[in-house]
């Protein structure tokens, strides 16, 4: 386990406005899943997960090949921000942004925890391994793409 003491748990001491861009950006885990393409059903509003990623994903880091140009490569990107956060329900249940906007605590495996980048790994918590680039997935077909994650 980490030994930061409590002064040093930002997260715990902050809101998410009152972050530096460097704090802000730690938060995440690495686990890919705001990465997943998504399906929403028109009537009932359900989120839908799929196995299909953005193709600027690199699954050896569970992080994006093209972070800073995101995007303008990719249109519907989402750039997280304290401030959309209550419009992206279909964020994961254990995203640290989600989690901590929604006043909870972060796993015992998100880095910032363990102090570990891998433990998320551990847990199973990350897509890595478990998906299919969408250069390979034509856009009618995800829906053969299905899937639920582990929380």
């Amino acid at each position: 386990m980490s030994s930061l003491k409590d002064q040093d748990k930002f997260w715990l001491n902050k809101s998410l406005e009152q972050m530096s861009p460097g704090e802000w950006e730690s938060l995440c885990d690495g686990c890919g899943k705001c990465c997943l393409h998504k399906l929403e059903d028109e009537d009932s509003e359900e989120i839908a997960y799929t196995r299909v990623i953005c193709r600027y994903f690199d699954e050896s880091s569970c992080r994006c090949k093209v972070y800073s140009t995101r995007k303008a490569l990719v249109p519907a990107c989402v750039i997280l921000k304290p401030t959309n956060l209550k419009d992206l329900p279909w964020m994961p249940s254990t995203c640290a942004y989600r989690l901590l906007y929604e006043g909870k605590n972060l796993p015992d495996w998100h880095p910032l925890i363990s102090g570990d980048r891998q433990a998320i790994a551990e847990s199973g918590n990350t897509v890595s391994g478990k998906v299919i680039s969408e250069e390979f997935v034509h856009e009618n077909g995800y829906d053969e793409h299905l899937v639920q994650w582990v929380d």
